[in-house]
């Protein structure tokens, strides 16, 4: 199976700007585990982890005064739409992190997460047999 079959296209963005407690509400509310930060003045795509606002709200930061921007992983690993899940699981495992942004001719195109990689390898549940009487 490849990254693009596992992958979600529907990717939460957000700005450098965005306040650590604006992301994080925007993040719950899509119900993921990362956003896109998209910084028009570099052209660059940097990601924001649920892990990025923990780590910050633990050290004691504000987070209504703590912008993206100083939480932005932006040395990021970027996955193909062509990549296999192995492919993506090995370089999550080697780089230390959940999830990869997946670029389609420079262009983010979607994200792929373990959760993804996970939920595409298990086997589909069965519903219950029931008992005819």
């Amino acid at each position: 199976m490849l990254v693009r079959d596992a992958m979600s296209t529907v990717v939460l963005t957000i700005g450098p700007a965005h306040t650590l407690r604006q992301a994080a509400r925007l993040m719950a509310g899509r119900r993921v585990g990362a956003a896109m930060v998209l910084d028009p003045d570099t052209c660059g795509i940097g990601i924001l982890t649920e892990r990025d606002i923990l780590v910050s709200l633990g050290a004691g930061q504000d987070p209504d005064r703590e912008t993206a921007q100083s939480h932005t992983t932006t040395d990021v690993v970027f996955a193909a739409p062509g990549w296999t899940l192995e492919e993506a699981a090995e370089a999550m495992v080697h780089g230390g992190f959940r999830h990869l942004v997946v670029l389609d001719d420079r262009e983010p195109v979607g994200v792929v997460s373990v959760r993804d990689i996970i939920r595409s390898w298990a086997p589909t549940r069965q519903q219950p047999a029931t008992l005819a009487g």
